[in-house]
């Protein structure tokens, strides 16, 4: 079969497409017959051992695991012996490893089965990035109906789902995004929307009850200025090391001393129960995935290199079958 490797670190050049031996899944594994994957910013973070703290966990001078992509939508190919929720032939999205490739296997708890209503493509965008904005949101935001919700970076990946979700829960959202963004924003559910290039939403006089920020670019000062008393920022993305820190260490100290909290979230953790949460807002219609670009297995280098511009809108599709 055809995959997506990486040999060693560097910028998406170090991709190739290689020929590689199907995977074979394990007692409690799934293999799934990849029909699309979707890229993440981990993905190129990874390509790139960037920052170099990533190399703890990947490998100092190459990686270990020279695969890449999580998300994932195709067909059951094989179930594992003790796998009983699927069967060869059903339709899935969910979790894998090494997604960029023709096969990849996922753990039988990363998987749900496909909403009728969605591309293999469509589905293909949803895991990482709704996973992210869901468990901000819900779980760490504790977001309420009736509540004022600032999303940051409302255009992108996980944005275009957080303002969705947030929606979903009866709260007034308002997204933040560039000028060529902002009827994009609008068209998926914003009450209100920024735009970044004119306005600060930090000195602007108004406060939220809840920022979330998919960009992480902004002092610990400035968002507790734009937060109401008791209000709550969570942080899921950070620009530079020095910022990640500040937002990590004075972001719950500062804050609190003014009656707020700054929190990050860190990476979204995997939950089948999220998962069908999520299927279910794709099914019913109140979460719709917006893909910027679909491109072939064989230009996935291309399709990194324009996500780590960090110019997409929404999400970008590797359509592999």
């Amino acid at each position: 079969m055809k995959a997506i490797l990486f040999t060693n670190y560097g910028s998406p050049d170090v991709l190739e497409l290689t020929e590689v031996e199907k995977p074979v899944p394990t007692e409690n594994q799934v293999l799934v017959k990849v029909h699309a994957a979707s890229a993440n910013p981990l993905d190129w973070h990874r390509m790139r051992a960037a920052p170099f703290l990533v190399r703890m966990g990947e490998g100092f001078f190459k990686p270990k695991d020279p695969r890449l992509g999580a998300d994932i939508a195709g067909k059951v190919e094989v179930v594992g012996e003790h796998v009983t929720e699927f069967r060869p032939g059903d339709e899935v999205f969910g979790l894998g490893s090494g997604s960029f490739a023709e096969y990849a296997l996922a753990g039988k708890s990363k998987l749900a089965l496909k909403p009728a209503n969605l591309s293999f493509e469509a589905a293909a965008a949803v895991p990482v990035a709704a996973f992210t904005a869901l468990q901000g949101l819900h779980d760490k935001g504790q977001i309420q109906a009736g509540q004022t919700v600032l999303i940051n970076g409302a255009a992108g990946g996980v944005g275009t789902f957080a303002v969705q979700i947030a929606k979903s829960f009866g709260a007034e959202v308002t997204g933040v995004c560039s000028t060529r963004n902002l009827d994009m924003v609008r068209s998926i559910g914003a009450d209100h929307v920024i735009d970044y290039t004119r306005e600060d939403f930090t000195r602007n006089g108004q406060h939220y009850d809840l920022i979330y920020d998919a960009v992480g670019n902004r002092s610990v000062f400035a968002y507790r200025r734009a937060l109401r008393p008791q209000g709550l920022c969570v942080l899921a993305g950070f620009t530079s090391i020095p910022r990640l820190l500040e937002h990590m260490i004075l972001g719950p100290r500062l804050s609190q001393a003014a009656g707020k909290q700054i929190i990050f979230q860190g990476l979204a953790s995997t939950s089948q129960e999220n998962l069908l949460v999520i299927r279910k807002l794709l099914e019913t219609g109140k979460v719709v995935p917006v893909i910027d670009r679909c491109y072939p297995l064989n230009e996935t280098a291309v399709a990194i290199r324009y996500l780590e511009a960090g110019h997409a809108r929404g999400k970008v599709v590797i359509a592999v079958g």
